[in-house]
């Protein structure tokens, strides 16, 4: 037991490892600049292009968590993890809609792979151990690594793109990708999450959905968590249009990319404080809900840097961990071997209402960002006021 619980540990500090090189996203803080001043796009058609790469995540979410259910999450996170180097390395090579596609495409696979499987394999290397009560702890800090990644990772793309084009930031992101499938390899897997019982593959589909479709309590979170989530979504398509129509010069977009990677290590990373101070799990929920909601009228309404930062904080902060914390909850109701494939189909339910939402959103940007904003700003708001999570839910 003592070498078992050794090799958990392991694979903690392994994955937090991976968590923080998957996510070092060169390109993060100057992505919206990519496509409208190096690719010629408006935000309609940078917003249709996020729908389609969507749509195939969408279409490969359940059946690339089905093949981590079958053959490995380990071989899973392996796939998708180079895979996003080729992706990059593609994207960023040629100014040309037909390359943006086949990159959004390769990135789609790629994240398809992940989706799911990360946290599958971390779950059940702590419940090999009986240590699963610590899921959420160990998720949440993983999230605050992941954003570490992110933060450090935006003033840097933010400079080589002022040095040596938008483009760069692309190209060079295949190198931490690459360096975290070398993580993977390194990696332990419980056994019992190397197969899914023999099961054929179709099978593992559909058993895994009808699981989730079935059960009320994961089906009241998912939609719950997928609202806000998608809402929240557009704080990182619109804060740097926000920068740029209030005169703040390129290189500093990275800077306030790291201050919404700052605001949100700091809540993932203090779900359990912020439960205690808001009283109960329910009423953080809620609360999260409607400070997402304030962030995007606020700046909607006033928009100027003092509320570009309060919706980065607000909304960004509050918006885009919450589903983690959701998450966190949803784990005890799903079985070991159908963990990848039922995380699968909640995130596929984000990405549904994603295809649906991009270009309508970018339509309504072109024409008035401050509507937009507001449009996008109601959605957290009905889930404050009419969200059916009860408490027990969530105990």
């Amino acid at each position: 037991m003592k070498r078992v619980q050794q090799n958990i540990r392991s694979t903690v500090w392994r994955y937090y490892a991976f968590t923080f090189l998957r996510s070092f996203m060169l390109f993060i803080g100057v992505l919206v600049p990519f496509y409208t001043l190096y690719g010629g796009l408006t935000l309609f058609q940078v917003q249709l292009i996020q729908s389609w790469f969507v749509l195939w995540v969408f279409l490969l979410e359940v059946p690339t968590g089905a093949v981590a259910d079958r053959l490995g999450r380990k071989v899973s996170l392996l796939l998708g993890a180079f895979g996003l180097a080729i992706a990059f390395v593609v994207y960023g090579s040629f100014n040309s809609l037909p390359v943006f596609l086949v990159g959004e495409f390769l990135a789609a696979l790629s994240l398809a792979f992940l989706s799911g499987a990360d946290q599958a394999l971390l779950y059940d290397s702590l419940k090999e151990v009986g240590k699963e009560e610590e899921s959420k702890k160990i998720i949440g800090r993983a999230h605050a690594v992941s954003l570490a990644g992110i933060g450090l990772a935006a003033p840097l793309g933010s400079l080589a793109a002022g040095l040596w084009g938008l483009n760069m930031p692309f190209i060079l992101t295949a190198i931490p990708m690459l360096l975290a499938a070398i993580i993977v390899f390194t990696m332990k897997e419980p056994a019992h999450a190397r197969h899914s019982e023999g099961k054929r593959y179709v099978d593992v589909i559909k058993k895994g959905f009808m699981f989730f479709y079935t059960h009320k309590t994961l089906r009241v979170l998912a939609v719950d968590a997928v609202v806000v989530a998608s809402a929240a979504y557009f704080v990182v398509w619109f804060y740097q249009p926000l920068l740029e129509r209030s005169g703040v010069p390129l290189f500093y977009f990275g800077f306030f990319q790291t201050i919404l990677i700052i605001v949100e290590i700091l809540i993932a990373s203090n779900f359990t404080r912020l439960e205690k101070i808001f009283g109960s799990p329910k009423i953080l929920l809620r609360w999260s809900a409607l400070l997402t909601a304030v962030g995007f009228l606020c700046v909607a309404l006033q928009p100027n840097i003092f509320t570009i930062v309060l919706f980065l904080i607000l909304a960004g902060g509050f918006g885009l961990t919450r589903m983690e914390l959701l998450f966190a909850y949803m784990h005890k109701f799903i079985p070991s071997e159908q963990r990848a494939t039922v995380l699968s189909s909640i995130s596929m339910l984000r990405r549904f209402a994603l295809i649906l939402l991009n270009p309508f959103i970018g339509f309504i940007a072109d024409q008035s960002l401050q509507v937009a904003l507001l449009v996008v700003g109601i959605l957290p708001l009905l889930v404050f006021l009419f969200s059916p999570i009860e408490k027990e839910m969530l105990e």
